[in-house]
């Protein structure tokens, strides 16, 4: 069984992060619709709870974000309820059992990088580079998560997920705080988007 062991608020007034004992997902996993939670069932039956908006899967912890008028009082002793019945699929080590239906890598790069120039490609290599090291283990703390979704010339254009989703920070401060590291450590041109 799964045993929750803290309930983290986020810089996302609607987002939660629930930190668990065992390993829910192998890297990350966000879920907007319902159609997203096929092949696992702990997320078929967190996104079913009254008032759930989406789950963000990081490891051993995930994200809720509720809809505005959620009772949030409600969704957490449901999440907690959900969360602690749960049997992870991976030993204590975390070594994969079965691993989820849909299960990807720990990098989430939406884009596909063999599609690119070599050019390109480059480019977004040190930019996943940066990003692994220096931009999504801030976001994982909070909560979040960053895919990138494209790279057309020197404009890179980037999904928020979890927490980072619907914050109202990550839309202008956390933005532009992106784009300097990745102009000062890749490129000075490069612009990035939010999708």
């Amino acid at each position: 069984m799964v045993h929750v062991q803290s309930i983290q608020p986020t810089p996302n007034p609607n987002a939660f992060k629930f930190v668990v004992d065992a390993l829910l997902w192998p890297g990350t996993k966000s879920v907007t619709k319902a159609a997203d939670c096929k092949g696992s069932p702990l997320a078929e039956q967190l996104f079913a709870i009254d008032g759930v908006d989406t789950l963000f899967f990081c490891d051993r912890f995930v994200t809720v974000s509720m809809k505005p008028s959620a009772d949030w009082r409600a969704v957490h002793e449901a999440t907690t309820r959900v969360l602690e019945d749960h049997v992870s699929p991976y030993s204590a080590a975390g070594a994969p059992g079965a691993a989820p239906a849909g299960a990807g890598a720990t990098a989430p790069v939406g884009l596909d990088a063999a599609t690119l120039p070599a050019e390109a490609r480059a480019m977004l290599e040190k930019i996943n580079s940066v990003l692994d090291d220096r931009i999504r283990p801030a976001l994982a703390g909070d909560g979040g998560g960053l895919e990138v979704v494209g790279l057309e010339g020197k404009t890179l254009l980037i999904r928020y997920q979890g927490a980072c989703g619907s914050c109202p920070s990550s839309i202008g401060g956390t933005l532009m705080a992106i784009q300097n590291l990745l102009q000062a450590e890749v490129d000075e041109e490069l612009a990035v988007v939010s999708a």
